[in-house]
């Protein structure tokens, strides 16, 4: 289980970054996390702002250069590409206004010095919203864009040792050309996923790329890849970030148009697994961040940062943690709420999170039935009067189960899928935190949870006492069989409850 949490004032030094979209955020070295460039209301940046992983500080740095017109650095832009190797960050490409750039910089970090690059061999076309990935520690792959007028599907290899472009000549089948796609090495192989192709509609294909490694003497080709699992809708404008042994795919949006006009935006996590080759949803819990594009996220240790990113009517300045439950960033979810960081005036976001609903809603005495108030959602509660339904008379149960397969089930008793269903579910509610358990679930979960109890531990209406006492030693067993409503728990009920339910038997 994974959590969301906003960053709070305690977790940063320094001046955050500006709101933007469209900007670049790469890992440099071991504990250094590089902002570059991005747009926020109509206007291209060119700052930069550093976060020091170890000091937990941001800054920005005065760096000294040179470029070919006289300026220190590459001028404002945003859809562009930044790749670190080592100490460097290499900068390709991008937007400023209506122009594409093919212009081509390099950052030391070390020594904080700005180098407009001379490149040599076959030069690409000025573009934006392409996508690139280190290969090894000396070179960029870079795939695909958009050059103002077509979309693009050339490959080009750069040695940043000898500066030379190389267009890789790929045989056999090819992706539709498209910009705003993701393109990232895994092993030897460059996945690249999604993006907007020609003609304008989104695309939710996932292509490997072999071939790029001279030494293993391999025809560069593409292999268009169908993975089992959960995949994730079609998009563009999402970010992929490597992390161990998976690839997190976050956000994205999904319908035509541009910057002005995107009609559905995501704030989705789902994990492609390297070890089981499957799409996977990461399981996370309370309330995501707001659905988003052009946004970054970078992964530091076991942790993701997510920063700014465009709703299709507001840039973001926000920060996020997405962190496992066992992070000390996590425990903070169980404490009373941190300061948020205060919002930046291009920001549209709202921050009336679940943890401030629970924590007013723990003076009233009922506080499932506050947070239903609070929340303007419908929690659904159990009858009455006590009565155990089987499953297959439960609608509301077999609703819920029928999400977790995808599949539609009926109450017919001898359909397996109703059946697998169910099962589903239960593994769901096992697997589950309190935190995570949606207060819509907890009249389904009593009932359930009333349901198992009586079908596996009570004889002629009356309980097995020592099939309690084995399965519940040295407490009270079963102290909730006899609530009639979900609106009768207490928010600190809702652990035990949990707890209790884990224990019994699933089928």
């Amino acid at each position: 289980m994974h959590y969301w949490v906003r960053a709070s004032s305690s977790d940063f030094g320094g001046t955050l970054p500006q709101p933007r979209s469209g900007h670049t955020a790469v890992n440099v070295g071991k504990s250094k996390v590089v902002v570059f460039g991005g747009l926020v209301d109509k206007k291209f940046l060119s700052d930069m702002a550093v976060y020091d992983t170890e000091n937990k500080l941001w800054f920005q740095p005065e760096c000294t250069g040179n470029g070919s017109d006289g300026q220190v650095g590459p001028s404002p832009r945003a859809f562009h590409i930044a790749i670190a190797i080592d100490c460097h960050m290499f900068i390709f490409g991008g937007r400023s206004g209506s122009k594409r750039l093919g212009d081509f910089w390099v950052l030391d970090t070390d020594i904080w010095q700005w180098s407009e690059l001379t490149s040599f061999g076959d030069l690409p076309s000025p573009r934006d919203f392409a996508s690139a990935s280190a290969i090894g520690n000396r070179k960029i792959v870079m795939y695909g864009g958009w050059d103002g007028k077509k979309w693009l599907s050339d490959v080009y290899v750069l040695d940043t040792i000898s500066l030379e472009w190389m267009e890789l000549s790929v045989s056999g089948s090819l992706p539709p050309p498209r910009c705003g796609h993701t393109a990232t090495m895994v092993e030897k192989r460059l996945l690249v996923y999604g993006g907007r192709g020609g003609g304008g509609p989104i695309m939710g294909d996932l292509w490997a790329l072999k071939g790029l490694f001279e030494e293993e003497n391999e025809t560069p080709g593409w292999t268009q890849l169908k993975l089992p699992g959960q995949a994730p809708s079609p998009r563009c404008g999402h970010t992929v970030t490597s992390g161990g042994l998976y690839l997190l795919l976050f956000g994205g949006h999904g319908t035509g148009g541009w910057l002005s006009r995107y009609d559905i935006y995501y704030n989705d996590c789902v994990v492609l697994d390297r070890v089981s080759v499957q799409w996977k949803r990461l399981p996370t819990s309370n309330e995501p961040p707001p659905a988003r594009a052009y946004h970054s996220m970078t992964c530091i240790g076991s942790r993701y940062l997510l920063f700014g990113g465009f709703d299709g009517k507001s840039t973001f300045g926000d920060l996020w943690w997405l962190v496992p439950e066992e992070d000390p960033i996590a425990k903070r979810l169980d404490a009373s709420p941190p300061k948020i960081l205060s919002e930046n005036k291009d920001v549209a976001t709202t921050n009336d999170t679940l943890q401030s609903a629970l924590k007013e809603s723990q003076k009233e005495e009922s506080a499932v039935s506050e947070l239903r108030k609070k929340l303007e959602i419908s929690v659904s509660l159990s009858s009455p009067e006590l009565r155990i339904i089987d499953e297959l008379e439960d609608t509301e149960f077999l609703e819920l189960a029928s999400r977790f397969t995808e599949e539609s089930v009926s109450s017919d008793g001898k359909n397996s899928k109703t059946q697998k269903a169910a099962l589903a579910l239960r593994d769901h509610w096992r697997m589950s935190t309190p935190r995570s358990i949606p207060l819509k679930e907890l009249g389904p979960l009593l009932r359930d949870y009333q349901r198992l109890i009586n079908r596996h531990h009570m004889v002629n209406g009356r309980s097995d006492l020592q099939s309690l006492e084995s399965d519940f030693p040295g407490q009270e067993a079963f102290r909730f069989y006899h609530i009639k409503t979900a609106s009768q728990l207490r928010m600190d009920d809702i652990p035990k409850l949990l707890e209790e339910y884990k224990q019994l038997p699933s089928e």
